[in-house]
């Protein structure tokens, strides 16, 4: 028997029966002591639904054990895992148990590919990725859940994996070296197959209740089993948001872009079993976050709903999330797609900017835009998704707002800061995101929105 873990804790599985076996370890690539016992795998599988009716995927959390024998407070201050002929993978992340605790240090990973059954070279995992998540003093934050994380890294699709984990250096061999979280493990993710496009044969009543209401609160704007919310012009645009009855939004001239085409999370193959139960709304959406997933860019357009599945999987089985954090995500040709569950059109509360997720909403590019320049297309989709959305509040993508801090590194809770209605993730928490060359190019994307608004 050992131990996996799922939503709401760990749960025992016979071997052979419910999960995978567990892998072998490779004592000689490890370095690994013979005394230090390794702790068991964890492996968390697709829930079972009616054939042809959702997603496959998986998610396998590895421990991660001494790679020396040296020992700091009886903790090694590097570790790793290394295994082969693993089921596939395409994105991978480390996790550990403490999310209130701060990895110091660097974080690697080699995969192999199924493709060609070469290793890649090693590449750097960021470890920076507590300013994402929940508020404090909110459930979800505080449901008992949660783990801290490093970024997710898409990999493709591989077999094969090498991580390693190593602590700050310090002065001296064991002194005054940072020592590495407790629990720390390697996440691999599978993102599935996409969901089906269709309905249930026949067209027989849909059971899931928890997908119907995904899909049932963007009911006022498009089919029930729409795989996607097509674009309107703006004069139709107009005449919906006057159906929809925004109450904040000026009637006799509504400033709002042109609704623009959104991939819904049917779309893009969500597993709705996933995620909790129902939804959570705030007030109104005064700001949008503009963020980087940073993880990678290395994936076609075509991968964008699989590297979706793979970020909404690791947000909620790994990190302990009650849904994906962000409200919409943009792929590098500028496609749109709805991130957390709630409605395309309201005002949802997401898990992307650590303090300041009321009244706002997050907006990730997928990718990683520190030292790349993002595409053209993904800046032309952040501004023709603000505006739109901030158009549906009377928000002006060129003018700035106030948001409470609900509590962080760079403003104290309580704390009332004026910010720009299209910011950066770094505007309310001290952090890289979204990069420097896509932070570069909010200015842009403001002018456009509100040009797009007929400001």
């Amino acid at each position: 028997m050992f131990k996996i873990r799922g939503m709401r804790g760990f749960l025992t599985c016979s071997i052979g029966v419910t999960c995978a076996a567990a892998l072998t370890l490779a004592p000689a690539v490890l370095n690994m002591p013979s005394a230090v016992a390794a702790p068991a795998d964890r492996a968390t599988t697709a829930t079972a639904h009616p054939a042809g009716t959702a997603p496959s995927g998986s998610t396998r959390s590895l421990p991660l054990t001494p790679r020396t024998r040296e020992r700091v407070l009886g903790q090694a201050p590097e570790q790793g895992a290394y295994r082969t002929g693993v089921r596939h993978f395409s994105l991978v992340g480390v996790s550990w148990a403490d999310p209130g605790t701060e990895l110091l240090g660097q974080v690697q990973v080699r995969t192999r590919s199924v493709a060609t059954g070469h290793w890649s070279d090693w590449q750097d995992v960021d470890t920076h990725n507590a300013d994402h998540g929940a508020d404090p003093d909110t459930a979800e934050a505080s449901s008992g859940r949660v783990h801290g994380a490093t970024a997710p890294l898409w990999v493709g699709a591989s077999d094969g994996v090498d991580v390693r984990v190593r602590a700050k250096a310090g002065p001296g061999p064991g002194v005054g070296r940072d020592l590495l979280p407790a629990g720390l493990r390697l996440e691999l993710v599978d993102p599935g197959d996409e969901a089906p496009s269709e309905g249930l044969p026949g067209d027989s009543p849909r059971t899931d209740t928890v997908a119907d209401s995904a899909a049932a609160v963007n009911a006022d704007l498009v089919s029930f089993a729409a795989t996607e919310i097509p674009a309107l012009s703006r004069a139709d645009t107009e005449r919906e948001l006057r159906e929809l009855g925004g109450s904040s939004a000026p009637l006799a001239k509504p400033h709002i872009g042109p609704r623009p085409r959104i991939v819904t999370r049917r779309g893009w193959g969500a597993d709705e079993s996933l995620r909790e139960k129902g939804f959570v709304y705030t007030g109104k959406v005064k700001v949008a976050f503009v963020h980087h997933t940073d993880s990678g860019n290395g994936y076609r357009c075509s991968d964008a709903p699989s590297v979706i599945r793979s970020i909404y999987r690791y947000h909620v089985v790994s990190m302990g999330w009650r849904d994906i954090g962000y409200n919409f995500l943009v792929d590098k040709c500028g496609t749109i797609y709805e991130g957390r569950a709630g409605g395309v059109a309201k005002a949802v509360r997401g898990a992307h900017t650590l303090g300041f997720n009321n009244n706002s909403m997050g907006i990730a590019v997928i990718g990683t835009f520190g030292s790349h320049k993002p595409p053209a297309a993904a800046v032309t989709g952040i501004a023709r998704l603000t505006a739109w959305k901030l158009g549906l509040f009377g928000a002006n993508p060129k003018g700035k707002t106030y948001l409470k801090s609900g509590g962080g590194n760079l403003y104290p809770k309580g704390k009332n800061v004026r910010l720009n209605v299209i910011s950066g993730h770094r505007d309310g928490y001290a952090t890289d995101c979204p990069g420097a060359k896509l932070y570069a190019r909010l200015g842009s994307a403001r002018t456009s929105s509100a040009h797009l608004q007929g400001r």
